[in-house]
Protein backbone atom coordinates (compact mmCIF):
# COMPACT_ATOMS: atom_id res chain seq x y z
CA UNK A 1 0.00 0.00 0.00
CA UNK A 2 1.05 3.33 -0.73
CA UNK A 3 0.84 6.73 0.82
CA UNK A 4 2.04 10.16 0.83
CA UNK A 5 4.08 10.92 3.73
CA UNK A 6 3.99 14.81 5.06
CA UNK A 7 4.02 16.97 8.12
CA UNK A 8 1.15 15.47 9.79
CA UNK A 9 2.38 11.99 9.21
CA UNK A 10 5.77 12.71 10.55
CA UNK A 11 4.27 14.15 13.42
CA UNK A 12 1.65 11.01 14.07
CA UNK A 13 4.97 8.82 13.64
CA UNK A 14 6.86 11.09 16.26
CA UNK A 15 4.01 11.32 19.00
CA UNK A 16 2.98 7.21 18.29
CA UNK A 17 6.10 5.97 17.93
CA UNK A 18 4.61 4.33 15.15
CA UNK A 19 6.34 1.43 13.64
CA UNK A 20 6.53 0.20 9.67
CA UNK A 21 9.64 -0.90 8.68
CA UNK A 22 11.30 -4.33 8.27
CA UNK A 23 12.96 -4.13 10.89
CA UNK A 24 10.21 -4.09 13.52
CA UNK A 25 8.14 -7.01 11.44
CA UNK A 26 8.17 -10.28 12.81
CA UNK A 27 9.15 -11.81 9.09
CA UNK A 28 12.33 -9.99 8.91
CA UNK A 29 15.68 -11.95 9.79
CA UNK A 30 18.11 -9.49 10.72
CA UNK A 31 21.27 -11.64 10.53
CA UNK A 32 20.39 -11.67 6.79
CA UNK A 33 18.29 -8.82 6.14
CA UNK A 34 15.59 -10.25 4.64
CA UNK A 35 12.07 -11.10 4.34
CA UNK A 36 11.64 -14.85 5.40
CA UNK A 37 8.47 -15.13 3.47
CA UNK A 38 10.47 -13.82 0.69
CA UNK A 39 8.98 -10.51 -0.38
CA UNK A 40 11.64 -7.59 -1.43
CA UNK A 41 12.81 -5.41 1.33
CA UNK A 42 14.34 -2.42 -0.63
CA UNK A 43 11.17 -0.12 0.37
CA UNK A 44 10.53 -0.97 3.40
CA UNK A 45 13.65 -1.19 5.25
CA UNK A 46 15.08 1.52 6.44
CA UNK A 47 12.77 4.83 5.75
CA UNK A 48 13.97 7.92 6.58
CA UNK A 49 10.45 10.42 6.41
CA UNK A 50 12.63 13.60 6.42
CA UNK A 51 14.10 12.11 3.12
CA UNK A 52 10.42 11.00 1.45
CA UNK A 53 7.46 11.97 -0.32
CA UNK A 54 5.87 8.61 -0.44
CA UNK A 55 5.83 5.56 1.65
CA UNK A 56 4.84 1.98 0.74
CA UNK A 57 3.76 0.01 3.11
CA UNK A 58 4.14 -3.80 3.20
CA UNK A 59 1.08 -5.97 2.65
CA UNK A 60 2.62 -8.73 4.94
CA UNK A 61 4.10 -6.25 7.99
CA UNK A 62 2.97 -7.83 11.56
CA UNK A 63 4.39 -5.63 14.61
CA UNK A 64 7.64 -7.91 16.32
Amino acid sequence: MRTPVDDVLRDEVRRFELRFTCRHCVHFEPEREVCSNGYPTAAHLDVDLTRVSGLEFCKEFELA
